[in-house]
């Protein structure tokens, strides 16, 4: 896209954006800027043990600090190494890890997860994975901002894993050697790929598996314009099934309940136009707010004693 063309439309959106109310407690037009630099070439495609990846990992520590979110062992970083399955060579791979610490029962937990790696540069070509899935871990820096202004009952662990486009390799590192014992985590709620939709739709999966889910999720739909909608999780011929298809299924694994919120693939899925201009800024936002109320939802419902 042209420059004049790029500046006019992000301008364009700033306003537009500027001028809504900061809709939970985050501010809608931080995070598009932050979708915009996170998916932008000089993050040359966010690879794992690339220096993209790299770049990904250190900006995330940036906004990890600003929001003053707590760390495990004295650091968000949290590295893994793992067989380069082409060369005779390690991998490494570095989850980021912050935690709010909650007000009533500090002890357990829910853990809200993107992944921030993509695809690197191939061919010369830089793959930016705007949707998958610089908009996954943006909104979690949106949500982890809410709850530094309304800091939850329960705690919120905030994990942007990394090697999810290897295989889950950074959430199964996790729930392998967990900051904290897996049976005190209540919950995951994963985002990857939630800022488009030409059918204006944002499915939550997960809910077939854990019903109880979807008795407490059920008017999400109600406060949206965005189709918010339950599926992809059956096992029905009819549509794919997502359970294992992105970091929470290494928590389904471990029968940690989930939600996973996302889209259904569009044309630039895995494609050098995966970038900035073709997110849908109004519906992103959307997404994060539903994201943002599903989060709010969770913690009011751990509250309670068992």
């Amino acid at each position: 896209m042209p420059t004049f063309l790029c500046v006019f439309f992000f301008t364009g959106w700033c306003f537009l954006a500027s001028s809504q109310e900061k809709s939970h407690c985050f501010d809608s037009t931080l995070l598009i800027h932050s979708i915009q630099e996170f998916s932008s070439d000089s993050m040359g495609g966010r690879e794992t043990g690339e220096t993209g990846g790299m770049k990904a990992q250190y900006y995330i520590q940036q906004r990890y600090r600003q929001l003053n979110l707590l760390q495990f062992d004295s650091t968000y970083f949290h590295a893994f190494n793992f067989a380069n399955p082409f060369k005779k060579s390690k991998i490494k791979g570095v989850n980021l890890i912050g935690w709010i610490k909650g007000q009533t029962r500090p002890n357990k937990y829910m853990v809200i997860s993107s992944h921030h790696d993509h695809l690197g540069i191939r061919n010369g070509a830089i793959y930016n994975g705007a949707d998958d899935n610089a908009s996954g871990t943006c909104a979690l820096l949106s949500i982890a901002e809410y709850f530094s202004s309304y800091p939850p009952s329960c705690s919120i662990i905030f994990v942007a894993f990394d090697a999810e486009e290897m295989g889950l390799l950074g959430s199964k590192h996790f729930v392998s050697k967990p900051p904290v014992p897996l049976k005190n985590i209540l919950f995951n709620l994963n985002m990857d790929m939630i800022s488009r939709s030409k059918k204006n739709e944002l499915f939550i999966c997960g809910t077939h598996h854990y019903p109880q889910l979807k008795i407490l999720l059920n008017t999400v739909n109600s406060l949206s314009s965005t189709n918010v909608i339950f599926g992809h999780d059956s096992g029905s011929m009819r549509t794919e099934d997502w359970t294992f298809a992105s970091d929470h299924g290494s928590f389904h694994k471990k029968k940690i309940p989930f939600v996973y919120l996302g889209v259904v693939d569009h044309e630039d899925y895995h494609k050098t136009t995966d970038d900035f201009e073709r997110i849908d800024p109004s519906f992103y936002i959307r997404s994060v707010r539903v994201a943002v109320d599903i989060a709010k939802r969770m913690d009011s419902e751990n509250a309670k004693e068992d």
